[in-house]
């Protein structure tokens, strides 16, 4: 039969045909393990014991597994990379592509709260969920790589080189991570000093054990935190709201201090900066996490206070004769000892805060910091604070100062505390105008310069002292080296280096996350568990929350879930020295411990010796200096995800593979080479007159309005989501239209690094595109090809490899919608060229099937199969461009007179200049204007233009 019942021809390709031909060649790759890449050596080495030299690692972001399962703006990303991998394994590649799951964390643990389920059956039934939509879109992973974090085979690993952080330190002289058994053997041998002067052997194994902790990569500290007593936990700040309360619950978030686990991140700062230069990255995210790190070059300065000195960072020391004033982060430690009993003489009642006693204020104050985020006491425009009732003494003029606290001073950035220099920093201008300070400018103003507070260059002004010293006429640079000199001759400051980069609170009161490799013994130290002993495992618990307080209880102290596992807390362990009682940690690591290191774990999915074997490792992520540079740092050939991770997961990431460098781990310095931020898939969404939204599927659209059942609504643009009723699935768009045809929409709507919106009914121009490929190739009725032998024309060779050349340039540099472009016009001119026609010349059949493979896969297989090639062609071969047909044989020339452009001629693109000269003047138009006259001078640039000059 050769047409179906209803007239509609029995292989045209539909969705129906698609499904079948993808269903079928997922299938096949799998059996065939068509997209496994072998290693140099171990369990997924090559079996031939050969193995290309020329590889690729390319890696997606690690995604959550979320229960929700995808939208059609997921996968955009993920089919970006697979269409890079795709065309680099078809030009001869060793490709490793494959794809795991960042799998702990709190919405599965919040479930597991509400519902009794324990966190891993859901996980683990949303990861199935997640496989299969993902793998409904052909993407040719090497599923022998998968692993999740969950896994207890891999987070045994993140237990490892979290132990490996631990007993390391950062030797300043080397600047680099060093075992700490080496600090004791210094300590011991007496070649570093102890802090008080006395021996090594004089000190208890308590007094060692503190010293040699206070070095550790990894150490315990009173650490500020937002503590949610509502929920039982702390949050990170990105869970906390503007208006400090949880995103989850809306219960208030306090800032106190906990003991928590700290990762020393900060003896890496000027490494994390300065290598940034050595990445192929985004300058949008260089410069994101150059502010994050926030080096600033500036002084210490010393102001007295009666028997104490406060210590103040100021980047520009150069206005110090205009500080005003001091102001304390409500968290500073000396707040409480500088608090004066009493209120001084006639002191201004806005300083106050209403309060009868300094002491009353300043804890009222300080109650109220603690319920905002940090976010909001930088943003707030209105400064508020209170007077402590103590005044400094300005180290450079003698001037009497009032000392403040201030919430928009924060502990996490240079010592905590400030000087007031409202002539030239905004904040402090809004501070001294609230709470009527004096403003001194010391730098003078532009001229016509109508603002508040002046932060251009210009020449210091109210800058002397009674002794002749004096910054007047000095401009900013010369300023602060000036009075940094003063500072540090006379005793009042020092030249210094801070940063906004503060250690990372590595610790978090929950269930669902990596035990720690730690015990603590009957001192209260902590011991690192030996590595036969991992991994740790979550014990089975009853209960997965953490006990909640009072919300208002800022003083609750955390009972994590794993606090309620008696027998797994208390412990009798042989450390080598006998059996003795210990108590396990009841914090887990937070998510970002399993992806700080996943892609190597990629590298050596099966290794049970090693987190992953080094030459395994060097092959897949050393550097490459032949290849990019001298100064290669390694790391994966391509990173590709949001940019929403361009700070926190990145910087974590590089900071765990730095320390892994220095002792040895790993031959790459950075974890990824060259980074990619994919854009979003944007929709509309539509509400009624309620402001209730309704599916986006039932809307019409009728003379530029939209109407849902005959009722107007508004129309928005923005997320897509299941509470905004426009959600689109990747399921539906296979299952309509196939999943090559879906692959094709997303990467033909735009470049890859930009946005767009998504518009369902716009996919049908990809599907009719893939049809008129399938007709070119494959007889509707009878299913056979329809090529021949015939020779092509030479405009059609022209066009075809011109096309080739575009394309191997697009793919190569994710221009992936360009490359689409192209291949829709070759297919144009093949379908009015020869769609009518008895057969398509083979010689164009084939190149324009192999390089549609990268974009959609299966149809390109199926076509590649019925052209009678019985292998697949993942592997290539990649259509190679020739030369000859890339040269025009005719250029156009435009001929200006007088520069003015008055005809143009075409003439053979090896016509020397005299030829080009003689035909420009020979033109019917110019020797009109010229009439019979000779040019002044004639002008030809090669391949460009005439330009006659009378």
């Amino acid at each position: 039969m050769s047409e179906t019942t209803e007239g509609t021809p029995a292989y045209r390709y539909d969705a129906e045909l698609a499904g079948q031909i993808e269903l079928r060649w997922q299938a096949h790759w799998a059996d065939h393990g068509t997209y496994h890449a072998p290693n140099p050596v171990g369990a997924l080495a090559a079996t031939d014991e050969r193995i290309p030299s020329d590889k690729l690692f390319v890696q997606d972001m690690f995604p959550y597994p979320s229960g929700a399962g995808l939208h059609v703006g997921h996968p955009l990303g993920f089919i970006g990379t697979d269409v890079f991998a795709r065309y680099h394994r078809m030009t001869g590649r060793n490709v490793l592509h494959t794809m795991g799951f960042d799998a702990f964390g709190l919405p599965a643990e919040q479930y597991a709260v509400q519902t009794g389920t324990h966190p891993r059956t859901t996980t683990e039934a949303n990861i199935q969920r997640y496989l299969s939509q993902i793998r409904r879109l052909g993407l040719g992973h090497d599923e022998r790589r998968r692993i999740a974090t969950t896994d207890v085979d891999y987070y045994r690993w993140t237990q490892w080189i979290f132990l490996q952080i631990f007993n390391s330190y950062y030797d300043e002289k080397l600047d680099k991570a060093r075992p700490i058994a080496e600090l004791e053997k210094e300590y011991a041998q007496g070649r570093r000093a102890t802090p008080d002067g006395r021996g090594w052997c004089e000190l208890t194994r308590v007094e060692q054990r503190r010293i040699i902790d206070s070095h550790r990569l990894v150490y315990i500290s009173e650490a500020p935190v937002n503590w949610a007593p509502g929920l039982g936990t702390v949050v990170a700040n990105e869970e906390v709201t503007p208006d400090g309360r949880t995103e989850r619950g809306n219960f208030p978030v306090f800032r106190r201090n906990l003991r928590q686990w700290m990762m020393r991140i900060t003896a890496y700062a000027d490494r994390l900066l300065d290598d940034l230069d050595l990445l192929d990255w985004p300058e949008q995210i260089k410069s994101m996490q150059r502010n994050w790190i926030g080096r600033s070059y500036g002084a210490l300065v010393r102001f007295a206070c009666g028997d104490e000195t406060v210590e103040v960072f100021t980047t520009r020391p150069d206005t110090l004769f205009g500080n005003v004033g001091v102001v304390l982060a409500p968290e500073h430690p000396l707040v409480d000892r500088l608090t004066a009993p009493e209120w001084p003489a006639d002191v201004d009642e806005r300083w106050k805060g209403g309060a009868a006693t300094p002491a009353e204020a300043v804890a009222a104050y300080r109650r109220a910091t603690a319920q905002k985020s940090e976010l909001d006491r930088q943003e707030a425009r209105k400064k508020t604070g209170v007077f402590t009732g103590t005044y400094a003494t300005n180290p450079v003029n003698g001037a009497r100062v009032p000392v403040f606290v201030a919430d928009y001073v924060l502990m996490g950035y240079g010592t905590g505390a400030i000087g007031i220099a409202p002539g030239e920093d905004q904040r402090d201008w809004d501070f001294a105008t609230e709470y009527g300070l004096p403003i001194v400018r010391t730098v003078r103003p532009d001229d016509g310069f109508d603002g508040e507070a002046f932060t251009g260059d210009g020449p210091s002004v109210n800058s002397s002292r009674d002794d002749g010293f004096s910054l007047d006429g000095m401009y900013i640079a010369e300023a602060k080296k000036t009075i940094t000199e003063w500072l540090e001759e006379h005793g009042k400051g020092h030249g210094t280096v801070q940063y906004k980069l503060r250690d990372w609170l590595f610790a978090r009161q929950r269930y669902w996350g990596e035990p720690f490799p730690i015990v603590y013994d009957e001192d209260g130290l902590p011991i690192p568990l030996p590595e036969d002993q991992l991994p740790v495992e979550l014990p089975e618990v009853d209960d997965y929350s953490p006990r909640t307080f009072d919300p208002e209880d800022a003083d609750a102290e955390p009972s994590p879930p794993l606090s309620k596992a008696t027998d797994w807390v208390e412990v009798t362990l042989d450390l080598g020295d006998g059996p003795k009682k210990y108590r396990r940690d009841t914090n887990v690591m937070p998510q970002w411990a399993g992806s700080c290191w996943y892609q190597l774990r990629y590298v050596d999915p099966e290794n049970g010796e090693r987190f992953v074997d080094p030459e395994n490792e060097r092959y897949w992520m050393g550097p490459r200096p032949a290849e990019h540079g001298a100064n290669d740092p390694g790391g994966i050939d391509l990173y590709v995800g949001g940019v929403e991770h361009a700070v926190l997961h990145l910087l974590y990431s590089r900071f765990w593979h730095k320390v892994l460098y220095d002792l040895g781990h790993v031959s790459s310095k950075e974890p990824y080479r060259r980074l990619f931020n994919q854009g979003y898939i944007q929709a509309y969404a539509y509400t009624d007159a309620r402001g209730v939204y309704v599916p986006v599927e039932e809307v019409e659209e009728r003379d530029g309005k939209f109407y849902h059942r005959g009722e107007e609504v508004k129309q928005e643009y923005g997320k897509m989501g299941k509470s905004l009723k426009n959600v689109v699935t990747p399921d539906e768009m296979a299952a309509n239209y196939g999943a090559d045809t879906f692959r094709f929409y997303e990467m033909a709507m735009g470049p890859l690094e930009v946005s767009r919106p998504w518009a369902t009914k716009d996919v049908v121009g990809a599907h009719r595109f893939l049809q008129r490929v399938w007709r070119l190739v494959v007889d509707e009725r009878s299913g056979e090809p329809r090529v021949s032998d015939a020779e092509p024309t030479d405009a059609d060779l022209r066009l075809l490899h011109r096309t080739i050349a575009g394309v191997r340039e697009d793919f190569a540099n994710l221009r992936f919608n360009t490359a689409g472009a192209k291949l829709i016009e070759l297919n144009n001119h093949l379908t009015k060229t020869y769609g009518a026609a008895a057969a398509t010349p083979r010689a164009l059949a084939e190149p324009l099937v192999l390089m549609l493979a990268p974009l959609c896969p299966h149809v390109a297989e199926e076509l590649w199969q019925r052209l009678g090639h019985p292998t697949s062609l993942a592997h290539g071969p990649f259509p190679v461009p020739d030369e000859r047909y890339l040269v025009e044989e005719t250029v156009e020339y435009p001929i200006q007179v007088n520069g003015k452009v008055r005809s143009r001629m075409t003439v053979p693109a090896e016509a020397d200049t005299d030829a080009v000269r003689s035909a420009a003047l020979a033109d019917e138009k110019i020797a009109a204007l010229l009439d019979g006259a000779e040019p002044r001078k004639v002008i030809v640039v090669p391949g460009r233009l005439v330009n006659v000059v009378k």
